[in-house]
């Protein structure tokens, strides 16, 4: 998608658990990352949903603070997700609630102290109202998945638009709190010292 664009530079990186020292010389100056690298929890195995969930971000997160003062991580998180699990929330929220408080505490260790973190909780993530990025959409597997997703969000955008994240609006949000100066965040629907946002304060800074 990228190729080829005078504002990117691509780079191929297959492993998420280790940065070398020449990888991070050709980052260097960078202010922010969003990472919104996931999976389905019901994709992959438990193991597995943990490593790319948990592993993954904490890893380029510790990577990644020395590249600037500040350095802005924005971690993809989703709603559901909580770091105050009870008896009944799903795999998913606990995981994602653990990576969250996780990325919270980072910026008290050692080499870490530039690092600021935001995570973002979107809810129906809806492309359609962008069809500039309708040709980069992976094709949803299973077959039962493509054929049910777009009309459950056709239903949930008129019955509950406040459910939904459309990824203009998403897209634009991550990357102005990528760029931000990084510092805490205020006003409804932000929680976890400032740094943690609900879709509901998403669509609220994106003015929907």
């Amino acid at each position: 998608m990228a190729e080829n664009h005078q504002k990117a530079r691509v780079i191929i990186h297959t492993d998420f658990t280790s940065y070398p020292a020449d990888l991070l010389a050709r980052l260097r100056g960078a202010r922010g990352c969003v990472w919104a690298l996931g999976v389905s929890q019901n994709d992959v195995t438990k193991k597995l949903y943990e490593e790319i969930t948990v592993d993954y971000p904490s890893a380029a997160a510790k990577a990644f603070a020395s590249l600037s003062d500040p350095f802005n991580f924005v971690y993809v998180s989703g709603e559901g997700a909580t770091t105050t699990p009870g008896r009944l929330t799903p795999f998913f929220g606990r995981v994602k609630g653990q990576i969250e408080s996780q990325l919270l505490k980072l910026s008290a260790e050692p080499g870490c102290a530039a690092l600021r973190v935001y995570s973002l909780r979107p809810a129906g993530v809806d492309p359609k109202f962008h069809p500039e990025i309708h040709q980069w959409i992976p094709k949803l597997q299973p077959a039962t998945k493509a054929y049910l997703l777009p009309p459950a969000l056709a239903a949930i955008r008129t019955l509950s638009p406040a459910f939904i994240s459309p990824t203009r609006e998403l897209g634009q949000i991550l990357v102005q709190l990528a760029m931000s100066d990084g510092e805490p965040l205020s006003g409804p629907g932000i929680s976890g010292e400032g740094r943690t946002v609900s879709n509901a304060a998403m669509r609220r800074m994106a003015g929907l």
